[in-house]
């Protein structure tokens, strides 16, 4: 079975789930590290415009995740693991009202994985 880039804990696919009934089908985009430190952020599909730069990495809970290339080169070898932690983060990410927000774990890729990686 190929590896997953990209992968969601319950907690994560739960409020995935909710933010679905509110706003219909999500995207996700890992921010680079400006206003939003480095936190991954959850808009409605289509609403982030994505481009030429960004590399997607996969489907978490039945949404596209995208990260910017030059980003993207210092994580290429891990597997990112989205979680939810309590607290209102600064972004314009989805979950921000509901006093939760998204954030990135993550692991490194054994050699045997970075083998049978998915994309």
């Amino acid at each position: 079975m190929p590896i997953k880039r990209v992968i969601a804990t319950d907690k994560a696919l739960q409020l995935i789930g909710k933010l679905e009934k509110q706003h219909g089908p999500l995207m996700f985009h890992q921010s680079g590290g400006c206003c939003d430190g480095s936190q991954p952020m959850c808009f409605a599909k289509g609403e982030f415009k994505t481009g030429g730069n960004d590399v997607w990495l996969g489907e978490v809970g039945g949404c596209d995740f995208f990260m910017s290339a030059d980003q993207f080169e210092y994580w290429k070898h891990t597997q990112l693991i989205l979680d939810t932690t309590p607290g209102r983060g600064s972004s314009f990410s989805l979950e921000i009202p509901l006093g939760v927000r998204f954030l990135i774990r993550s692991r490194v890729f054994s050699d045997k994985e970075l083998e049978e990686l998915e994309i």
